[in-house]
């Protein structure tokens, strides 16, 4: 008893209050947003109750993971990459994987459902932190080798993610947490050009194959010309940026919004999930969305200042890649809700409604937690490193 007492004193004490307290209020505003954007219909009254069980959750996984032993975890790293890709290729078996808005994303359980994409996020920047760091000592991280090992990692994580479940939101967030970690790890810069060289090409051919009136074209399309394709591509951003709009600076109040608060099918739509910022620029006006948009980026933040101070190359990698994650996912959302980009229903990290993604987040912020405690003054880092060097 008086191990696991000492277990939990030294979890509680040596955790990052500050990364905890940030992503708490995010937490606690979205959870008044869910309320709010789940009134109009009696069966999402649940949902801010779930949410609130997700938090207390995703809290007691912050401070267990921060205790985690990351180079442990990485030494068994053929078993940590075998168990991700079955994880995500269970989608695949026929009674396990489950369909939500057209992806095979979840995976149902009596009381709970799980989105493998989403948890393997964590798994994949560890891996991908490894790595890095081996090809750096051993050829170097811009050798043709390194990058086609790099590449083969990605192309199988997006690849196998797309084959089981058509997620393109999970998918890109793969893409955007690689190509933040490789430049982090010095890939030339020659790389990058080629490697957005041949995105463009084969994105052209493929837009030029496409029938002009695919889905995901005019998904696009819609985003330049707002009159192209109002009633059907183009309503669900059509609505979000007429509720942006009504707020102006104050908003309408809080319970007040008119799209946010309707019922008819006209009214916002997925206004607890992918829209949950246009609920808040409703109510809450430019500066209620100021606030939240200003502690989500002071977590980003953190998450790159652990980086700086981090004690190894690979726990600045990884704390490199769950901030690069969290960016993504508000400028994907943001700007979705905007109708900048296109919709591809990517959630606001700790405020729109969903357990897994919630989860997820503090397992993240509980590793970099964990990272912090490891941090040494910068005069010390430098022999760390060598060290660490050695023992590679």
């Amino acid at each position: 008893m008086s191990s696991i007492r000492d277990f939990i004193r030294d979890a509680l004490a040596q955790a990052d209050h500050i990364l905890l307290a940030l992503c708490a209020a995010v937490n606690l505003f979205g959870i008044a947003l869910i309320y709010s954007a789940t009134r109009y219909d009696a069966s999402l009254h649940s949902y801010p109750v779930k949410q609130a069980i997700a938090m207390v959750i995703g809290v007691v996984l912050f401070f267990l993971i921060s205790q985690l032993d990351i180079d442990m975890v990485l030494s068994k790293w053929p078993w940590l990459f075998a168990a991700s890709a079955l994880f995500i290729a269970l989608l695949a078996v026929p009674g396990v994987g489950h369909s939500v808005g057209g992806n095979r994303s979840w995976i149902a359980f009596p009381l709970f459902s799980v989105q493998p994409a989403e948890m393997v996020k964590l798994t994949f920047s560890m891996l991908l932190a490894k790595q890095i760091v081996w090809l750096q000592r051993h050829g170097g991280l811009s050798h043709p080798l390194s990058v086609a090992a790099l590449c083969a990692h990605l192309a199988f994580f997006v690849g196998l993610i797309f084959l089981v479940s058509r997620d393109a939101g999970s998918a890109l967030v793969y893409v955007f947490i690689f190509a933040v970690m490789v430049w982090a790890g010095g890939l030339g810069l020659h790389w990058f050009a080629l490697g957005l060289s041949v995105l463009l090409l084969a994105g052209s051919a493929l837009w030029l194959a496409l029938p002009e009136d695919n889905y995901w074209k005019m998904r696009i399309l819609v985003c330049f010309d707002h009159d192209l394709d109002p009633t059907y591509r183009g309503f669900q951003q059509t609505r979000s940026l007429l509720a942006i709009q009504s707020g102006k600076l104050q908003g309408m109040g809080y319970l007040q919004g008119n799209l946010t608060q309707a019922s008819y099918r006209s009214a916002l739509p997925a206004r607890h999930t992918d829209f949950i910022f246009s609920a808040c620029c409703e109510e809450l006006g430019l500066i209620g969305a100021s606030i939240l948009l200003l502690l989500l980026a002071a977590i980003i933040c953190r998450c790159f200042w652990i980086a700086l101070n981090a004690s190894s190359p690979v726990y600045s990698l990884i704390a490199v890649g769950y901030g690069g994650m969290l960016l993504f996912q508000v400028v994907l959302n943001v700007g979705m809700c905007l109708f900048v980009l296109p919709v591809i229903g990517l959630t606001l990290p700790f405020v729109s409604y969903g357990g897994s993604s919630l989860i997820t987040a503090y397992a993240a912020m509980g590793i970099l937690s964990g990272i912090k405690q490891r941090s040494l003054p910068r005069w010390l880092q430098a022999q760390a490193e060598d060290a660490w060097e050695t023992e590679e």
